[in-house]
């Protein structure tokens, strides 16, 4: 792997006690309304830093990066927030539900060398997501304002021995934690800092010739790579040449996976029937129990019945009908894409884009036109969705919901087996729950 380094942290309190109402959510799910009532709660709140346009999915004016970078150059003048003299790791854990659960997810905070993605000898940085320009652009602005890596980046590896999480285990069962948080949202954040040589040897060693998988934060990564390449030629030792991400192994119980379902709205000629229709020799769809809260329990059922990888849930706004689907033959698309792998060409989410989206729904039921989408995470959200209430997964572009449909979480092998294969999925087809926590740390860059 790129070799893994502790760094000199820009944190608030010098890393000490409760900054509950400092941090915040990472930027791409936040909208202005959280952004006041965070602020609102206290003015510096990292959102001051590090949303400074929304949405923050296209680049926003000027002057509102110049604002951020204002921002953070005022707080560290007022002491608000400081760089550590010394140079360190942060052990980081988070406590939360998941379906009825307790679970505690443990990382480490540190820099790894800023390498493209790609296999390499020794270990890389793999993608498995696609990315988009306009959200890259806006934390690019941000990057040249504020000479700040503002969130960390979220990498798994695979860790097969355990040792890592060993590492973690015995900083954090030596000690209470330096800084805590609460934000609301019934996450608890605990932060450990490692300024121990021994310690970060050990975990240096720990990790040594692991790939590293990014599991969220592609474009902030891909930001990364491009705001080191317009520094031109810097020394082998300039801040920029590494990039902040917090490491999770593969083997921590507590990883924790969830879906990302798929509304689609927009459909001039959409009627369920109509879809049914369209779908004949592509989709079997059968009626299922007409209850959105049971579409986990009889999807497993189908798949089981079937003996199919693939299984979905259809949900039907206009009338609350429930179907259970799954591929008409094996391996649907192989025509289409032969020279993708088997693992790719399988993925729920690729059958979901390519198949339903790209041969039924866009064809047939929208004159050929792009479909809108949204991306929300629960049963709830997708009834919710129905109902107009506001969840942060609102449709694209506008318009109102007309078609749900239900997956399945993409196993943490896919990610794997597809980023070593040098693929990308589609976009949203993983969700790590929960996310980072932004404002635990800054990574200057200058």
């Amino acid at each position: 792997m790129p070799a893994v380094h502790p760094f000199r942290a820009i944190q608030y309190n010098q890393g000490t006690g409760d900054v509950s109402d400092l941090i915040a959510p990472p930027y791409d799910v936040l909208d202005l309304s959280h952004k006041d009532a965070m602020l609102a709660k206290n003015p510096d709140n990292i959102v001051a830093v590090d949303l400074p346009h929304v949405p923050a999915k296209e680049l926003g004016p000027a002057e509102a990066y110049e604002a951020s970078a204002k921002k953070l150059r005022d707080m560290i003048d007022a002491g608000t927030m400081k760089q550590s003299d010394t140079p360190a790791m942060f052990a980081y854990r988070q406590t939360f539900e998941f379906h009825g659960e307790t679970y505690q997810r443990c990382g480490m905070v540190a820099t790894l060398d800023t390498v493209p993605f790609g296999n390499r000898e020794g270990g890389g940085i793999l993608a498995h997501e696609q990315t988009f320009g306009g959200p890259k652009e806006d934390r690019m602005a941000l990057m040249k304002a504020t000479q700040c890596q503002t969130s960390p980046i979220f990498g798994l590896h695979p860790d097969e021995g355990g040792d890592a999480v060993k590492i973690l285990h015995s900083v954090m069962d030596a000690r209470d934690a330096d800084m805590i948080a609460d934000m609301g949202d019934d996450i608890k954040q605990e932060i450990w800092t490692i300024s121990d040589e021994s310690t970060i040897a050990a975990y240096q060693k720990a990790l040594a010739g692991e790939d590293i998988f990014v599991a969220d934060g592609h474009h902030r990564y891909n930001t990364a790579l491009n705001y080191l390449e317009s520094l031109g030629d810097v020394p082998a030792d300039h801040p920029a040449r590494r990039t902040m991400f917090v490491l999770v192994s593969m083997s921590d119980p507590g990883l924790a996976i969830g879906p990302t379902h798929r509304v689609l709205g927009g459909m001039e000629d959409y009627e369920v029937e109509r879809f049914i229709e369209a779908a004949q020799g592509l989709l079997n769809v059968e009626p299922i129990d007409n209850d959105p809260m049971l579409f986990e329990s009889q999807m497993e059922t189908l798949a089981e019945r079937e003996r199919t990888p693939n299984v979905f849930g259809i949900y039907d706004y206009a009338t609350g009908l429930c179907f259970g689907a799954w591929p008409a033959v094996d391996d649907p698309l192989d025509a289409q894409f032969p020279k993708q792998s088997q693992a790719w060409r399988t993925l729920d989410v690729a059958l979901i884009q390519h198949l339903i989206v790209e041969e039924i729904c866009q064809p047939e039921l929208n004159n050929g036109e792009p479909v809108k989408w949204a991306f929300p995470h629960s049963i709830e959200e997708v009834i919710e969705i129905g109902k107009g209430k506001e969840t942060g997964s609102s449709i694209a572009g506008g318009g109102r919901p007309q078609l749900a449909i239900i997956v399945r979480p993409t196993p943490l092998e896919a990610v794997r087996d597809i980023s070593r294969a040098g693929e990308l999925m589609p976009q949203k087809s993983t969700f790590f729950y929960p996310k980072l926590a932004t404002g635990l740390w800054i990574n200057p860059l200058a």
